[in-house]
């Protein structure tokens, strides 16, 4: 099975149990793939260097997208002006009991280089264990610490992730992000 995977994140998390290198049980890794995904927020911040667009949703949700340069919509973006964006990713995420919540990762040359090299369309990814603090699975909104003592909290897209996830649960996430697809700015 091919794995993609960077943060922001979750995946499901029903499985077989296994154990890590200590020899603690864990779960089975689960992922969620979306080939796409639709974002639509305001316009927070622009990086002309980085073609990278950071977005707020209307839930209050942060989201930092790449633009390659064949998205032309990208050079006449404001601050302030909204938009749609299409993007593809995938989240894993693997119950980890007693792991040492760790920084974030950034594993994206490592990506690129690994079983599926020369996937150019994998522009970031990122790995990080944190601990999980509420789970709203109605809502599908969970709440996480993470190892520099932030509180992030992030909607899932698909709720499967969410099952099985408890508070104090240990999580390793990894989150891949591929450019973004289509960008339109909405009037």
């Amino acid at each position: 099975m091919r794995v993609i995977g960077v943060v922001a994140l979750l995946a499901l998390l029903g499985g077989r149990i296994c154990a890590d290198a200590s020899g603690v049980p864990t779960q089975e890794p689960v992922a969620s793939a979306r080939d796409v995904a639709v974002v639509s927020g305001k316009v927070e911040r622009l990086d002309p260097f980085s073609r990278t667009v950071t977005l707020r949703t209307a839930e209050g949700l942060q989201h930092t997208v790449y633009a390659g340069k064949e998205l032309k919509a990208f050079d006449q973006l404001r601050s302030g002006d909204t938009v749609t964006v299409r993007i593809s990713e995938s989240i894993v995420v693997a119950v980890r009991p007693n792991a040492k919540m760790t920084a974030i990762e950034d594993n994206t040359v490592a990506a690129r280089k690994g079983p599926d090299a020369g996937r150019a369309d994998v522009m970031q990814q990122l790995r990080a264990v944190v601990r999980i603090e509420s789970v709203e699975a109605a809502t599908r909104v969970i709440t996480y610490k993470t190892a520099d003592n932030r509180n992030v909290m992030r909607q899932v897209a698909d709720p499967r992730l969410l099952e099985n996830l408890k508070r104090g649960d240990t999580i390793e996430i990894t989150y891949t992000r591929e450019r973004a697809i289509e960008l339109t700015r909405n009037p």
